[in-house]
């Protein structure tokens, strides 16, 4: 395959670690009124539920945020109050990066200009931008773009922005938020399977798979 110019990354799931980061959120604040959420179902339900509201309309990621974890915490049986449901938000700058992430990204500034694509507000990203060795040229965020993935609007704002399909390589690590849609305009997409899953019989189909970062950055001979 011929090497991008521009590595464009899917920020949460790819760099970061969200699972880590909304699991430990839910169970410190469900800690405080004496609770004990279950990690699995709490992802699971969060994961379910996260993209219906986002599908509704647009509203800030905060929003998202709130409304989901209102959202969860109903599912599991848990009456969280509503003025406490911003402690997803609250928790965000926090959720730590994968542990590939930060040698992954010195190792590819090297050769590539990167950027990030992400269902995201910018005062939150910022938060996340602070964790990362390596500088990001541009971002593309749901606030900017006013969607959210797997609308196409982020990378047709990043197909823009870098001149052309052909100079992109999309990285991420969720097959229905950034694999499908990507595809769909035409973009290389690499996807991070980072639970080892496999790729999904008949669905949209990466142009490779890699286990983490580091492996997409012996894929494209980054020393």
């Amino acid at each position: 395959m011929q090497p991008p110019e521009i590595l464009t990354f899917d920020c949460y799931g790819t760099l970061i670690n969200w699972e880590e980061g909304i699991s430990a959120a839910f169970r410190q604040e469900a800690a405080r009124q004496g609770l004990d959420l279950d990690r699995e179902r709490l992802l699971a339900a969060y994961g379910e539920l996260e993209p219906e509201v986002e599908a509704e309309r647009y509203r800030s990621y905060r929003e998202v945020l709130g409304e989901t974890a209102r959202r969860v915490a109903m599912r599991m049986g848990w009456p969280a109050v509503s003025d406490r449901n911003q402690f997803l938000a609250a928790s965000l700058g926090s959720w730590p990066p994968f542990p590939d992430t930060h040698r992954a990204l010195e190792r590819l500034a090297s050769k590539f200009r990167l950027a990030i694509l992400s269902n995201i507000d910018e005062d939150l990203l910022a938060g996340s931008l602070a964790h990362f060795p390596a500088p990001f040229d541009w971002t593309v965020t749901a606030e900017k773009v006013r969607s959210y993935k797997p609308a196409p609007a982020h990378f047709e704002a990043a197909i823009r922005r870098a001149g052309g399909r052909e100079r992109i390589l999309h990285v991420c690590g969720s097959i229905f938020h950034d694999v499908a849609p990507a595809r769909h305009l035409g973009l290389k997409v690499v996807w991070v399977d980072r639970k080892s899953e496999g790729i999904p019989a008949g669905g949209p189909r990466p142009d490779f798979r890699v286990a983490d970062l580091l492996e997409l950055a012996d894929r494209l001979g980054v020393p």
